[in-house]
């Protein structure tokens, strides 16, 4: 396994991550999360990406189960603030009442007593972002983060929050968490200049595009898939145009003897902006399926071709 460092701190992350989107404490229970977590880890992943709203706190609650069976220190874990956590006005948001409350309730839910990367899961137009950041300085002060990120943040707030850390003497965020695939290369036009200039690493979310990439769509949307359960998340991008270059992708695989899963994930992996690529699985069969990424060589002439296929 690979490792690299989150932008330019200190911090070092597998280049493979394990998430708990969609999956842990919803559709997968204690003892499989247990069986992939350690799956992952006995392949060298160090990174555990999760959010306090993912599940309502049970994907939380439930890794925290699991968190026992490593060593802290050995491990890298992230998780979320924003999303609204009930229907009272107060628990929502990045403001200094919310953030404070949602860490507690997250550490809590985890057993751990602190968060590695705590990150801002979206812009709050409504909370000055001086207010946002010093909630987050102050926990990083106590201990009860050590680094701060942020997650589909424009450049434009980026560049603010770097100028006003620099400004105010606080800590700015080191990573930034977008969606990105070979269905999704905006990021590199409108995101990656922005954090190269600013210091800051990438930590990839979606790299499968809900799994069109694996080439399941291709004949239609199967029953049991994320597609059929959550259908908002693929739908969009199930286009016709979108099919035809995933055939043509998942002939390139079957001709370099790999799956296109594994295939998809290996590109993201070979941009050097990238610090880590968060893999999303339903079972121990599939996160190690989606961890041969590691293993997959890239040639040039390859690249090449997958750029062809999906022109950005």
């Amino acid at each position: 396994m690979e490792y690299r460092r989150v932008g330019n701190s200190g911090l070092k992350v597998s280049v493979l991550s394990v998430g708990g989107w969609l999956t842990f404490g919803n559709t997968v229970d204690t003892d499989t999360t247990r069986e992939i977590i350690r799956a992952a880890v006995d392949q060298g992943v160090n990174s555990i990406d999760l959010a306090d709203v993912y599940a309502k706190g049970e994907a939380e609650r439930v890794v925290g189960k699991v968190l026992g069976d490593f060593r802290r220190s050995d491990l890298v874990v992230a998780s979320k603030v924003f999303w609204p956590m009930s229907d009272a006005i107060t628990d929502r948001g990045l403001n200094r009442k919310h953030i404070f409350e949602s860490i507690d309730r997250t550490l809590k839910n985890l057993r751990v007593d602190y968060l590695d990367i705590y990150y801002c899961h979206r812009e709050d137009p409504e909370t000055p972002l001086h207010e946002t950041m010093s909630a987050m300085n102050d926990l990083i002060r106590v201990g009860k983060v050590l680094y701060w990120g942020t997650s589909m943040w424009q450049p434009k707030s980026l560049q603010s929050a770097h100028a006003l850390a620099t400004d105010r003497g606080l800590f700015a965020p080191i990573v930034e968490q977008p969606q990105y695939s070979l269905l999704h290369r905006w990021v590199e036009k409108k995101i990656m200049p922005t954090v190269t200039q600013l210091g800051m690493g990438l930590m990839i979310w979606s790299p499968l595009a809900g799994g069109i990439l694996t080439g399941k769509y291709c004949d239609g949307v199967p029953s049991g898939s994320r597609g059929a359960a959550t259908p908002r998340w693929v739908e969009e991008d199930l286009t016709a145009e979108n099919i035809e270059r995933v055939k043509m992708f998942c002939k390139l695989a079957k001709e370099m003897g790999v799956l296109p899963g594994p295939l998809a994930i290996s590109w993201l992996m070979h941009r050097p902006e990238v610090s880590s690529v968060i893999l999303g699985a339903t079972s121990r069969k599939q996160i190690e399926e989606n961890l041969e990424a590691a293993h997959v060589k890239l040639p040039e002439s390859v690249d090449t071709q997958i750029r062809k296929i999906f022109r950005a």
